[in-house]
């Protein structure tokens, strides 16, 4: 959850004992919506909060009621429905369903312009949604791609009636004119009167962006835009999209006429005409519609039975446009601009007097509010620059960022693309890099808490490496780890302090390696094969200790460190004791030489018996003296008389 959720008092709170907010989806010009739970009727709603500063100014609570009363007399399902309406202490609040999704300005964002058939079939739900409003006698007065719904369901929905009044009430005073300047049709501009048909100059404007990825007027301030759409004439889209087709070209063009008596009379009438150019270009509109079109009486919106649908009861024909000639239509027009050079200074003239409502919309209403821009990746210094450019205050605020280079902004609190008051302060979030990660002694651990230990840390440890060793196995022998930065490793079995985003490498213990001193060669090489260990070959010694056949020593490691599986070795293996030289005996006393031949270790024997040994000397020994042989074999003796 971001710090700006963390920090926003309604999260969590429960409104009107009913409704528990859980997150915050957005923020506007007067009010922020939240998603929340209505704990009555256990289902996800959007709660509207009318802002704090704003709930003692009676025309803005009157203008947030009246968005509850004109969007709840409307059952249609390409309006969002509003569920209630009421007040928590100072706090006034809408309840509305919740659309999880997109707005149309964030697919154009991300796709910059259209298809035809993705415009047609927007265009198509947007128009029924309005169809059914100004059938109900209200104009929305605010369309624009921020008020367009795509849901992650497919369904296409107008929201936001803030601005929206009866049709029987159509004119504006220069401090009530409203709506967004880029959409503003050129009524509004010169006499502040609107009707359905400035919705359909709205409407026009926002095909236009669909099908051209820009708008048609552009100016560095918004009084040279609210001339332009005063003075000029919308250009086909085609101008600056050649795939749009001329149908289109030419519905743009009559939406968006000067003269709102040129323009479809309302929504209906314009949809029948996109119907027809549908059929026309073979397009068909991806659109949801579920339910019956119809209008809530007034005294279900006043007194909150919001979710009654009544059927339709226009069941007859609806009255399709002239079949009048687009292209004569288009040259009438040309001849009629023309002349209209002449009212050029009555125009600036009446522009004039709209400024104070236009200023007002852009000093103090919601036009005065900016969008917080993305400052992502740039320093402190340069966010604060390009924040002041839009009238903020930035504050910068420090956090540890893994992703995010030392000194880079993070984010901001407000979130970007989130409108604010002039001179708010936006809080700079800048990176300190990777946080610091200490850890205690590790070796002796297991391996599975020193690989918990490092993930609780944020450093990734690779497969570990075994070894043989005198300690228990399973445990850690050595952690090493390696700065993401560069740099040498760092030694940490006995503990440090490095940065999370490090990588490390674990040793853990096999366990002592099997000895095989004293084994037989082949049962001794048998059990190093299966530890790992290969036995290269093999060397013999004399062994007084050690029986012949059997191993001796194993060498030692080639370069130092703990045995591992893939390592070879040699073999000592015992030859069994070494040879001794036979005794010259010859010439002795027999009984002498027998003794002294057993004393060397020999086995001497004789014919001559042993009760008369003392009596004959020896003559010769077999083996010989001096010769070598090995220890217990036998040597005759030879006597003589």
């Amino acid at each position: 959850m971001s710090t700006s959720q963390q920090t926003d008092p309604l999260i969590g709170r429960l409104v009107d004992g009913r409704y528990r907010v859980r997150a915050r989806i957005a923020r506007g010009g007067m009010a922020t919506v939240y998603v929340a739970t209505d704990l009555r009727l256990e289902r996800r709603v959007a709660l509207k909060v009318m802002h704090s500063h704003l709930s003692d100014d009676s025309v803005f609570q009157s203008r947030f009621i009246q968005e509850a009363r004109a969007a709840a007399r409307l059952a249609d399902p390409h309006v969002v429905n509003v569920f209630d309406q009421g007040r928590d202490g100072d706090m006034a609040y809408l309840v509305m369903e919740y659309l999880p999704g997109i707005t149309l300005r964030e697919l154009l964002r991300e796709q910059r312009r259209l298809t035809v058939p993705q415009a047609i079939s927007i265009l198509d739900a947007v128009l029924s949604g309005l169809a059914a409003a100004h059938k109900a006698g209200i104009v929305h007065r605010d369309v624009k791609p921020e008020n367009v719904l795509l849901a992650e369901d497919g369904r296409i929905k107008i929201g936001d009636f803030g601005l929206a009044r009866a049709t029987t009430a159509n004119t504006a005073s220069g401090a009530q004119l409203l709506g967004t300047i880029a959409y503003l049709a050129p009524e509004l501009v010169t006499r502040g009167t609107a009707d359905a048909r400035s919705d359909i100059y709205a409407i026009g404007i926002m095909l236009y962006e669909m099908l051209t990825g820009e708008q048609p007027y552009k100016g560095e301030q918004p009084m040279q835009i609210a001339f332009q759409h005063a003075t000029d004439s919308v250009p086909r889209p085609s101008v600056k999209n050649p795939g749009v087709p001329e149908p289109l070209d030419e519905l743009v063009l009559w939406a968006t006429e000067k003269s709102p008596d040129d323009r479809p009379v309302d929504a209906r009438e314009m949809l029948n005409r996109l119907h027809d150019i549908e059929r026309e270009l073979g397009v068909t509109p991806v659109v949801t519609r579920t339910g019956p079109i119809g209008v809530i009486g007034e005294s279900a919106a006043s007194t909150g039975e919001l979710t009654a649908v009544l059927p339709s009861t226009a069941t007859g024909p609806i009255a399709t446009m002239e079949e009048t000639d687009n292209a004569t239509r288009l040259r009438t027009a040309t001849k009629r601009r023309r002349t209209r050079g002449v009212w050029l200074l009555v125009m600036v003239l009446v522009l004039a007097a709209a400024a104070g409502g236009v200023g007002w919309w852009f000093g103090s209403g919601p036009g005065s509010m900016v969008v917080v821009a993305d400052v992502t990746g740039k320093t402190y210094d340069e966010a604060a620059a390009r924040l002041k450019e839009d009238t903020l205050i930035a504050v910068k605020v420090e956090a540890s960022s893994l992703d995010v280079p030392a000194g880079k902004v993070i984010g901001t609190d407000p979130e970007q693309g989130t409108r604010v008051d002039r001179d708010s302060e936006v809080k700079v979030t800048v990176s300190l890099g990777p946080a610091e990660a200490t850890f205690p002694v590790l070796n002796g651990q297991s391996e599975a808490d020193v690989r918990a230990l490092l993930d609780a840390q944020q450093i990734a440890a690779g497969d570990s490496a075994y070894y043989y060793t005198d300690a228990p196995e399973d445990a850690v022998v050595y952690v090493a780890v390696m700065p993401a930065g560069g740099g040498d490793k760092v030694e940490c079995g006995e503990g440090c302090t490095v940065h999370q985003g490090d990588t490390a490498t674990i040793g853990v213990s096999l366990g002592p390696l099997p000895s095989v001193i004293g084994m037989p060669v082949d049962q001794a090489t048998k059990t190093l094969q299966d530890a790992g260990i290969t036995v290269s070959s093999t060397s013999e010694e004399y062994s007084d200790d050690v029986a012949k056949g059997d191993v001796i020593s194993m060498a030692d490691r080639a370069e130092p460190g703990y045995w591992r599986s893939g390592d070879s070795t040699t073999l000592v293996v015992s030859k069994g004791p070494a040879p001794i030289k036979v005794p010259n005996v010859v010439g002795h006393n027999l009984a002498e030489a027998m003794d002294e031949l057993q004393k060397a270790g020999f086995k001497p024997t004789t014919v001559v018996p042993q009760f008369v040994w003392g009596l004959f000397t020896v003559a010769s020994t077999d083996p010989a003296a001096g010769t070598l042989q090995d220890r217990g074999s036998e040597v005759r003796v030879t006597s003589a008389g």
